[in-house]
């Protein structure tokens, strides 16, 4: 520390850290009669007001240009409101426990019982004071806490994972993890979690349209959320695990929140807008879920549509859109079955995808679902085609045009296949 002398008027006043709500009049009165008796102030690096505050305003009521200091280094907004509490237990003009108690909750990062007997020495209260104010908080905070074990533990995060994030042990996080299952955690989703709502209709048919897009967020080849909340009925039950390696705008994570599944998102380039999409190549293999995957009910797929999406997501050779036909249908093909591999018996694979026609050659139409149903081998079992239509506005005139002329038909179908793994 260093003892100085500063312009008064340089030195700042950090209303947002200091513990006083109010000065003391008085005191400030009897410290400008007399100024040259006084202590020096206590300042950081910034000239920010450590200690001192009413010596400081005595200074300025007596028109004194200059002030004594002592200078101390912080190195946080959290370090600097610790010294000044600390600075007012000692000397100066004490303040009240409402003070104390709101400087409490203020910088409390809660419960940590080593945390609060430090708070209690800085403040000078009891261990007892500073439990009886911290009790709402701590509250709070528990709940707050859970919450995001809660909804990491949805997002698949491992339990070492979350113990990391939230500063437990890995012991604790299952406890809790186990318990929001039970709890309130989810309840307000439990009509939800098992389509219960008065306004659900399950599908019946191997057909589903559906006239407008209901996602909620806008992305290149993004799949429709509606399609995928009717899988999870089918296919999967409460707090099952979905895995989603070409998830887009997000639409599955979505749905599966809504419902509570839970769910390995991913994506090769995964949209910066939506940090809960991991980055996972399918190149790479099968997800890292580990163990995980005996607990998956649905892998749920939504490729690039081969030459419908050329260039949209990269210039990358190795990009699903970019391949030749050959290494796309190998690229896919090995990884439904690397996945089926690891999951199990009774749980499902479902893939959708539209033929490509206008942007192939001479247009002739490359059925790419009928082409990987030959392909998958043994393990699987097709258990359903769902076919998904588009409307027939999505064409354009050129399109039309090109079919009026050459008497085609244009493919307006999408298929959504579903397999069962033996």
């Amino acid at each position: 520390m260093e003892n100085e002398v500063r312009q008064v008027n340089d030195i700042v006043w950090r209303e947002d850290l200091y513990p006083r709500f109010e000065p003391n009049p008085t005191a400030i009165q009897r410290y400008a009669d007399d100024i040259e008796l006084l202590p020096p102030i206590e300042v950081n690096q910034n000239n920010e007001l450590i200690d001192g505050y009413h010596r400081w305003t005595a200074h300025k009521k007596a028109n004194v240009e200059t002030i004594h200091v002592i200078v101390t280094t912080t190195n946080s907004d959290r370090h600097f409101a610790k010294l000044a509490m600390r600075r007012n237990k000692r000397h100066g003009v004490s303040i009240s426990n409402d003070e104390k108690k709101s400087w409490l909750l203020k910088w409390y990062t809660g419960l940590d019982e080593a945390e609060k007997a430090e708070l209690a020495e800085d403040l000078g209260v009891s261990l007892r004071s500073v439990k009886r104010w911290t009790s709402r908080k701590d509250k709070d905070l528990k709940h707050e806490r859970n919450r995001k074990i809660a909804d990491m533990w949805l997002a698949c995060y491992t339990e070492q994972e979350i113990a990391e994030v939230v500063g437990l042990t890995k012991q604790a996080v299952s406890v809790i993890t186990t318990e929001c299952q039970k709890d309130d955690t989810w309840h307000k989703f439990d009509i939800l979690s098992r389509y219960q709502e008065p306004d659900w209709s399950p599908p019946l048919y191997n057909v589903w349209k559906q006239q407008t897009k209901s996602n909620t967020t806008s992305h290149f080849g993004n799949s429709e959320a509606s399609f995928v909340d009717r899988l999870l009925y089918l296919y999967t039950n409460p707090f099952d695990i979905v895995v989603d390696p070409f998830s887009g705008g997000g639409s599955t994570i979505d749905v599966c929140k809504n419902r509570l599944r839970r769910y390995w998102a991913s994506d090769r380039l995964p949209i910066v807008e939506r940090r809960d999409i991991r980055q996972w190549d399918i190149l790479e293999g099968p997800p890292p879920l580990h163990k995980r995957w005996q607990d998956v009910s649905l892998l749920y797929l939504d490729p690039p549509y081969w030459k419908q999406a050329e260039g949209q997501y990269s210039t990358d050779g190795e990009d699903l859109a970019n391949m030749s036909l050959a290494d796309f249908y190998t690229c896919l093909c090995s990884f439904i079955g690397d996945c089926a591999s690891k999951m199990r018996s009774g749980s499902h694979i479902a893939l959708l995808m539209q033929p490509t026609q206008w942007k192939n050659e001479d247009k002739i139409i490359e059925d790419h679902i009928q082409k990987i149903v030959e392909f998958i081998g043994s393990g699987l079992r097709l258990e359903i085609r769902i076919s998904c239509p588009y409307e027939s506005q999505q064409c354009t005139a050129q399109q039309v045009e090109w079919a009026k002329i050459n008497k085609q038909l244009l493919v307006l179908t999408r298929e959504l296949v579903v397999w069962e793994v033996l």
